[in-house]
């Protein structure tokens, strides 16, 4: 059993000894299983991360060119026919929607008082919220990773852990040896994988907060906007009167 216990110190040594690869190489199975779910964790966490930065501050600045053609004092009519049915960011998307209830009240010629001017506001109202969940939805989209990884791969990497220390007392027992040769790579790999799970929760939990924290300003700024742009409608719909 001693001999087994020093050809497998051995072998950890030829297969990199502590280095990553090496305790990788020497882990048990179930460890590698551990290790390999948050490396796999860890690498969609920052394409996730990275994606939705890039996504954001592109739809940021979208908005900040769409805002500037908005308050421009050109008709609403000709921004709306140059956007058309294909809006290219959420804020056009919360435009277009209530410019077609206002095109279809137009077209149906119908007398301006007060209940015509609550009723398009309450279905210009209606068909931008809807907007704005379909397009925060889609912002939010693999959010709910983030918030597992960031919560969930401490505890994996705690398992693997455990696991290990538990090959190692086993090591220990079958060899009735407790010398350091025995006992490191064993603790040494039930650490990694502790490591391994910080590394893949640390950045998810950072990531999440901070996109979701630009995602919710963003949203407030498509209410904001909609709340704008619905006075403005009912505001011309009383001077037509």
């Amino acid at each position: 059993m001693e001999t087994a216990a020093v050809d497998a110190a051995q072998l950890a040594g030829d297969a990199g000894g502590l280095s990553i690869w090496g305790l990788f190489l020497q882990a048990d199975l179930v460890v590698k299983l551990v290790m390999f779910i948050l490396i796999v964790a860890s690498i969609w966490s920052w394409a996730i991360i990275i994606e939705k930065s890039i996504r954001l501050r592109r739809l940021r600045q979208h908005a900040d060119q769409f805002e500037e053609t908005f308050w421009s004092g050109r008709p609403l009519d000709q921004v709306y026919d140059e956007i058309g049915d294909e809006p290219q960011g959420p804020l056009e998307a919360v435009f277009a929607a209530a410019m077609r209830e206002w095109r279809r009240f137009t077209r149906r010629g119908r007398a301006v008082d007060e209940e015509a001017i609550l009723s398009l506001r309450e279905r210009s109202d209606r068909v931008m919220g809807i907007t704005i969940g379909r397009e925060m939805d889609r912002l939010e989209k693999h959010m709910i990773f983030l918030a597992s990884v960031g919560s969930a791969a401490p505890f994996i990497g705690l398992f693997g852990t455990v696991w290990g220390i538990m090959n190692s007392f086993a090591s220990i027992a079958a060899t009735a040896n407790t010398s350091l040769a025995v006992v490191a790579p064993g603790i040494a790999e039930a650490l990694f994988a502790t490591a391994l799970g910080l590394v893949a929760a640390i950045p998810a939990t950072i990531g999440f907060n901070k996109l979701n924290n630009d995602i919710g300003r963003y949203g407030q700024r498509l209410e904001g906007f909609a709340n704008e742009f619905s006075a403005i409608l009912s505001r011309q719909l009383e001077e037509a009167r």
